[in-house]
């Protein structure tokens, strides 16, 4: 996993910038009630998007939360007093605290099936009845788009995903909740060249290859013959799934 702390000073604009948080919050947005309540966003990153969802939804009291300390400190500057550092595995607010909750790009960090299900476990804990969980799924799956860099790419070990649709589904439902929608949206400016995904194959990304390896030299050999290595090949599309908490009486 990368080091978020030595991360976040570039984390936004490696990653599509303000472009992309407004994709992601739009999303969001859409699969949760438009009411008023409390809205918590676990492992909130630098705050781009959790911001984003607090000015597109005046009405929720917003707050974020992350594990890492330089993330954390660049989210409290676009949200004062609204963020802590926490671990979303063990978040530190009472049952039923929060109307919605949300984790864009966590599951597939968690390198531990157990985590995962934690990570559900809890933000199912802090719903209120009637609450919806909203979550990224597939993450990986999203970054192929067919192009000639993925071709290139297909044949190298990956890592075991544990944020897939339907192992998230189920880890919702033995917690208590129930499919309540999905959505997508664009990772706008996140499209690969192949000179970038050189640069990050190298850094240990796309593969379980450590940095260093022969085949990890072997397909940035491949990855440099191809051609436009600057041009970004399309971005990929994201995929949200959201599930409700059933209100006092309902099944």
């Amino acid at each position: 996993m990368l080091d978020y702390d030595k991360e976040a000073g570039v984390y936004d604009a490696s990653r599509g910038g303000e472009p992309r948080a407004e994709a992601a919050a739009d999303a969001v947005l859409g699969l949760l009630p438009d009411r008023p309540g409390r809205l918590l966003d676990a492992a909130c990153g630098t705050g781009i998007v959790t911001r984003r969802m607090a000015a597109g939804r005046p009405a929720l009291r917003v707050t974020g939360a992350d594990l890492a300390s330089a993330m954390t400190r660049m989210a409290a500057a676009r949200l004062p007093g609204a963020i802590l550092r926490a671990d979303s595995r063990r978040l530190p607010f009472a049952a039923a605290t929060f109307d919605a909750v949300t984790s864009v790009w966590l599951l597939h960090l968690l390198s531990d099936p157990a985590d995962v299900r934690a990570v559900i476990g809890e933000c199912a804990r802090l719903l209120r009845p009637g609450g919806v969980y909203v979550t990224t799924v597939d993450k990986a799956e999203a970054h192929d788009v067919g192009s000639d860099i993925d071709a290139v790419l297909a044949t190298r070990p990956r890592r075991t995903v544990h944020d897939g649709a339907a192992t998230v589904t189920g880890h919702a439902v033995a917690a208590g909740l129930t499919p309540a929608g999905q959505a997508s949206f664009p990772g706008v400016g996140q499209g690969r060249s192949p000179r970038d995904t050189i640069a990050d194959l190298r850094r240990g990304w796309f593969s379980v290859l450590p940095p260093g390896e022969p085949r990890t030299e072997e397909f940035a050999e491949r990855l440099a013959r191809l051609p436009d290595q600057d041009r970004p090949r399309p971005d990929p599309v994201f995929t949200l799934r959201a599930f409700r908490k059933p209100a006092h009486g309902e099944p």
